[in-house]
């Protein structure tokens, strides 16, 4: 619940950001930056994931394909 409360306050603020105050600009934009790093941290996981994932697949297919005479 808490959470929610502060997805409500950043959505206020940067709906309002040219009348709210410095503080509030300061809270917002910590808020998105640390977003930011989270989002770009889990990108390049799932991108590591992938590329192991396509990796493990070529090998398996290189050798079934190799058992069927291919």
């Amino acid at each position: 619940m808490e959470n929610n409360i502060e997805t409500n306050k950043i959505v206020e603020i940067i709906t309002e950001y040219k009348v709210r105050p410095k503080k509030d600009l300061e809270f917002a934009m910590d808020f998105i930056n640390e977003d930011f790093e989270k989002t770009k941290n889990v990108v390049l996981k799932m991108t590591k994931h992938l590329d192991k994932l396509e990796t493990t697949y070529n090998s398996l297919l290189k050798e079934y394909n190799s058992r069927n005479g291919r």
